[in-house]
Parts: C-alpha cells; structure tokens; sequence
C-alpha cells in the first residue's frame, strides 16, 4: 500500500533524513517556533508514523526513544509527484507552467530535465518518446 503522509508528517521526517535518526524532542524542536506543535502532539504523530511503518524505534536513550526511518525521502517525493500528477490528469504541463510563473523552474533544472530524458531515451526510445510527447 502506498505511503500517503501529511505535511507535518513530512516535516517530523525530514529531521529524521538529516540526522539518521531522532528523538520525539528533537523532531519537535526541528519545527519552526511560531507554530510549533505542543510535545504530546509530536508524539501522536510519531506514534503514528510508527503504526504506517515509517518510522521504527532503534534504540532507548535514558527515558527516550530514538526513531529511524524505514522509507527513504525519494519514495515519498515520487508518490507526492505521483498524485499531484494525478490530480492533472497525467499531464505534466500545467505543473511544468505553474513552476515557470512562479520562477521554481531554473535552467539547471531544464538542463537537468533535458539529460535525463536524454538518458531515458538511450534506453527505452519508444517509452521516451511517449514521455517527451506528455510533457
């Protein structure tokens, strides 16, 4: 079943892909000040990313757990891209348009988008000549 994680979910794992590993407390102090949820709340949300298996206990420090990640943020980045896709239809232009408005898309990531289908046509032609016709 694919893993679907709120924002905050993704927030809490962030920390957790930087360090390796973190307590409950220091995913909660990872988060911005202003409107940093309260201990307990953080720790439902471990909690529950533990339930999804997401996250998994490594070792006990003191009074304290230490969490791990068992998915890796490039699946979570792919199933995110996956289903805003989806919400489009499959069409990946009016994104490709949304990130030019707003200037997220560099001509490094058009270089780096223009060698990857390069290299992806190199291995598949048909497939990539469908993809390229999407775009």
């Amino acid at each position: 079943m694919p893993i679907r994680l709120t924002r905050l979910e993704i927030q809490l794992m962030e920390t957790v892909w930087a360090r390796g590993e973190a307590s409950i407390r220091e995913m909660q102090e990872a988060l911005p000040e202003a409107r940093r949820p309260g201990y307990t709340s953080i720790q439902t949300m471990v909690y529950r990313l533990e339930a999804k298996k997401v996250l998994r206990r490594v070792r006990k420090v003191g009074n304290f757990h230490m969490f791990a990640a068992t998915v890796t943020r490039e699946s979570v980045q792919h199933r995110l891209v996956d289903d805003l896709l989806a919400v489009f239809g499959g069409q990946s232009r009016p994104v490709v348009a949304r990130l030019i408005e707003t200037g997220n898309l560099t001509l490094d990531d058009l270089e780096y988008a223009e060698q990857t289908l390069k290299e992806l046509k190199a291995k598949s032609p048909a497939k990539a000549a469908k993809k390229a016709g999407k775009a």
